[in-house]
């Protein structure tokens, strides 16, 4: 599979799942590239560099995940509502005062408490907005190290929010001290959310607003010689524009793509996803490696095996999109909750389907909330319908949630974990995997 598959289009496939923990409409990341893509090129930037610029783009989000819990606590609000209002506030305090009553305490109960969340805000929101920032964009650079990008991606993710007049986060960073990558990223991503939301003529109007304070004069005014192109837009708001993008990455920088790095790609995304909430941590790495196990014991082959390893650590990725208030909710979740909780299956599904190499993968891990006796979602999936490999999966998932710490109980020791899947057998679990992990649990001392 690596050798027929681009990094270009692994990475740009997943940029959609950074799209919708930050609450933007699909394709930001994509669109994004194409906008600050057009601009390094009108600045003459050669082709490694603009490489570097491409993957910046791509991955800015990339520790997006890892203030979703905090926002929610600290704002008492929804983190991809705040998130996607956060990206449409500019520099004026009237503007910053309407975001911070309209996001402020909505889901504090009574006036009292919400009023006391926006007074906190208010006191001490810089601080608070530098301590997000700071973490997100962080462990963006982080990630995007282990990812085996060079220094540039991650240094252009990590200032992401820094601006030109040195008002910006997290370390307030002027002019040319910011990372060429992350003055491109910042504006190309501020003309995307206003032209989608606004049109043409917004995204540029918002550019010379903020030329010299955000922004790069500079920059700004490449991206008025890029806008005067009707081609540019045509195909911004074309339906192919993800092709287009593919098309943008520089041909003599290419990385190859081998399986080691398909691996290591997924085992970052996997900690994107766990990064959004205290109560998931290690999840998906450690479904990774039961449902490798199970799949051992039953005999898969190790190409298969590492096949589904990758869906295992990628079978939560659609959580991203689900709201920190609800994945960390101590209590019963209302009816529109669950409702908003197991879409995040067809999330996964529609993710990883749109890697054209990943169509099975995407089917199994998207699969991973169905039940043998038909009771589960998002299709109603039952018996032999489920693939082998969702079996595996969801053998591996269930155990993992029962077993670790959540919102909603205490960590459960392995044993009592056995007991509780025990009494779901033939409907909720197969059967055949469930004795595959008993058998992997003993041999690893976790029963005695």
């Amino acid at each position: 599979m690596a050798a027929t598959l681009k990094l270009s289009e692994l990475i740009s496939s997943l940029s959609y799942a950074l799209d919708i923990t930050e609450g933007q409409p699909e394709g930001h990341g994509i669109r994004s590239c194409w906008i600050g893509m057009h601009i390094g090129q009108c600045i003459g930037l050669p082709p490694q560099r603009l490489w570097d610029l491409y993957y910046a783009i791509l991955l800015k989000d990339l520790g997006c995940s890892s203030n979703a819990a905090r926002i929610c606590a600290l704002y008492q609000t929804d983190d991809r509502s705040f998130k996607q209002d956060f990206k449409h506030v500019g520099a004026g305090l009237p503007q910053l005062l309407g975001f911070v009553l309209k996001n402020t305490g909505t889901h504090s109960e009574g006036w009292a408490r919400r009023a006391a969340s926006i007074l906190k805000v208010l006191r001490h929101g810089r601080a608070m907005a530098s301590e997000l920032i700071n973490t997100r964009c962080h462990r963006g650079a982080d990630i995007a190290r282990q990812l085996r990008f060079n220094e540039n991606v991650a240094r252009g993710i990590q200032s992401l929010d820094e601006h030109w007049d040195g008002s910006g986060w997290p370390l307030g960073l002027r002019g040319d001290a910011i990372p060429l990558n992350s003055r491109i990223a910042l504006l190309a991503q501020v003309i995307d959310v206003f032209h989608i939301t606004h049109g043409r003529q917004a995204a540029l109007e918002q550019a010379l607003r903020r030329a010299g304070g955000w922004f790069d004069p500079e920059l700004v005014a490449a991206f008025r010689h890029v806008g005067a192109r009707p081609d540019f837009w045509r195909q911004l708001e074309a339906d192919d524009i993800d092709q287009a993008v593919l098309r943008l990455e520089p041909a003599q920088c290419a990385v190859p793509l081998d399986e080691d790095y398909l691996d290591e790609i997924a085992e970052g995304f996997g900690q994107v996803v766990d990064s959004k909430s205290p109560f998931t941590a290690g999840h998906s790495q450690r479904v990774g490696h039961y449902a490798d196990q199970i799949a051992a014991e039953l005999e898969l082959g190790l190409e298969r095996r590492r096949w589904l390893k990758r869906g295992a650590l990628l079978h939560d990725v659609g959580k991203l999109g689900v709201s920190n208030t609800i994945l960390d909710k101590p209590g019963k979740l209302e009816a529109d909750e669950w409702e908003a909780v197991k879409r995040h299956a067809g999330y996964t599904e529609a993710i990883l389907g749109r890697i054209e190499h990943f169509a099975e993968l995407a089917w199994v891990a998207g699969a991973h909330h169905e039940r043998p006796d038909g009771g589960g979602y998002p299709r109603g999936l039952s018996g032999d319908a489920i693939a082998l490999e969702t079996r595996i999966i969801t053998a591996a998932d269930i155990f993992d949630a029962i077993n670790a710490e959540r919102p909603y109980h205490p960590a459960t020791p392995a044993p009592q974990t056995l007991d509780i899947m025990r009494r779901h057998l033939g409907s909720a679990i197969d059967a055949t995997c469930f004795a595959a992990l008993e058998q992997v649990l003993r041999q690893e001392g976790a029963l005695s």
